[in-house]
């Protein structure tokens, strides 16, 4: 495809980043000349600066005959521009926007439509890790957990520790201590290196291990890896921005929330929008605050400012002062795998929820869920097998006999409202919901060349 990327900051760097090498045409703008020549100084990609929203600078990107235009400037009004002169000059067919402002989210059913504002598909990050961290709440003691077809199956990241079940005894085991439930491992992990799952693989102490199974049956299959934590009651959030405030929201009707934001203006407006979560004034690397607060009580301190530095810092003081687990929201991805497994249980990267999102959007092939594991290093994905056993490479044939590129795994197939667990003689049917793990991203050409019905398919 033909893709045109306006803001080559940490998401339209990544982003670019992640399309290269699959046979895309790139051209990214940015009014940044210096950004523009790193990138292109390590991508094959074309730059064009400027600014992404005037017809003359996307004229000269290609716009005429793009397939796609993606806007993560830092401005929304900027992305939503860019779209629409897309749209009214160029009749660009995809127009993708980075939107963070929560006056344009609530919105958007009335505003993102063809003549209003172009926009075909909006992502709004905060939105995006505000489910993350919910969803590391609901599962406590996993360290990523990602969703497929509406929620039914699930794909679990849990580090395996001294006294699991599991530890010390063969995958194929599993099935031993749970006959009724089924699950599979689509991948480990061992000290920073992906191992292929095999039946006879021992699980060893530290491993991260991957697994999918129906999302009812996920605390079971996760109490077989490590010893299960009870739920999380008490929750401390430090940071009153939109994911701050947006989780108190979603939290504060089955936990017992506490909010701390610095500005005192913003702590007052938070104060009055929650219902049941108490927000304080302050600053949340304030030991004395935390300990007025009885930070040795909570169960997950969340850092959520847009201060990376302030967040593993408070994140790090609570943990020592008691806190179970400490969580902290990181921009710099860099920094993510230098904090997380210390006294840092978890570190996020907003850019990696916001790379998912517009993946599956990028996907060829019906592939309707993409999401970035392991900070970008693999990737899951759900695509919908379509048409018949003359027209589809997959359709009509058993696991075992489909070629699939090298460290790929079918994990399961969720059939209209049953997970079916994939095993080698499990045979995909036309609109089965496939979901796979990619060890290694350069192999998803190839995913998306295998689920793209032969031109002889009119579904």
């Amino acid at each position: 495809m033909k893709i045109i990327i306006i803001g080559a900051g940490q998401v339209g760097g990544t982003l670019a980043e992640n399309l290269v090498g699959e046979n895309n045409e790139i051209t990214i703008i940015d009014s940044d000349m210096t950004i523009l020549e790193s990138l292109q100084n390590r991508l094959d990609l074309q730059v064009v600066c400027g600014i992404g929203s005037h017809p003359d600078i996307l004229k000269k990107a290609g716009a005429e005959d793009a397939d796609m235009v993606i806007a993560v400037t830092n401005s929304d009004e900027s992305n939503m521009m860019a779209c629409q002169v897309a749209y009214s000059l160029f009749k660009t067919p995809t127009k993708i926007a980075r939107v963070r402002s929560e006056q344009y989210i609530i919105y958007q059913e009335q505003l993102y439509k063809h003549q209003d504002i172009p926009v075909d598909h909006l992502i709004a990050p905060e939105q995006l890790v505000t489910t993350a961290i919910k969803r590391l709440i609901d599962y406590p003691g996993a360290l990523q957990v990602v969703e497929f077809a509406d929620g039914k199956a699930s794909l679990v990241a849990v580090k395996a520790y001294y006294g699991g079940l599991l530890v010390g005894h063969a995958l194929s085991a599993l099935k031993e201590h749970m006959p009724n439930v089924d699950t599979r491992v689509a991948a480990i992990y061992r000290r920073g290196r992906p191992i292929r799952p095999l039946g006879s693989t021992v699980i060893e102490a530290d491993d991260e291990v991957f697994f999918i199974a129906d999302t009812k049956h996920i605390r079971a299959v996760m109490s077989e890896l490590q010893k299960l934590e009870s739920s999380y009651k008490r929750i401390m959030i430090a940071g009153g921005g939109l994911i701050g405030a947006g989780l108190a929201k979603r939290l504060e009707d089955k936990h017992n929330v506490k909010l701390i934001e610095y500005n005192a203006e913003r702590a007052q407006y938070l104060s009055t929008v929650l219902d049941k979560a108490i927000v304080f004034q302050g600053d949340a690397s304030d030991a004395s605050l935390l300990s007025e607060e009885n930070v040795e009580q909570v169960d997950a301190f969340i850092a959520v400012t847009n201060d990376d530095e302030a967040n593993i810092m408070s994140a790090m003081l609570a943990k020592r002062m008691g806190a179970q687990k400490a969580m902290v929201l990181i921009q710099r991805s860099a920094y993510v795998d230098l904090v997380q497994g210390g006294d840092i249980d978890i570190a996020f990267s907003p850019q990696q929820a916001t790379i998912s999102a517009l993946l599956t959007h990028v996907r060829r092939g019906d592939i309707v869920n993409v999401h970035s594991l392991r900070r970008g290093a693999a990737e899951a994905i759900e695509a919908i097998a379509h048409g018949d056993e003359s027209t589809s490479k997959v359709v009509g044939k058993q696991i075992q006999d489909i070629k699939l590129p090298p460290g790929t795994t079918i994990g399961a197939i969720v059939r209209k409202d049953e997970v079916v667990i994939a095993h080698s003689d499990t045979v995909i049917q036309a609109n089965d919901h496939v979901i796979l793990f990619l060890v290694d991203k350069k192999f998803i050409w190839d995913v998306e060349k295998l689920f793209q019905p032969s031109a002889l398919f009119f579904g």
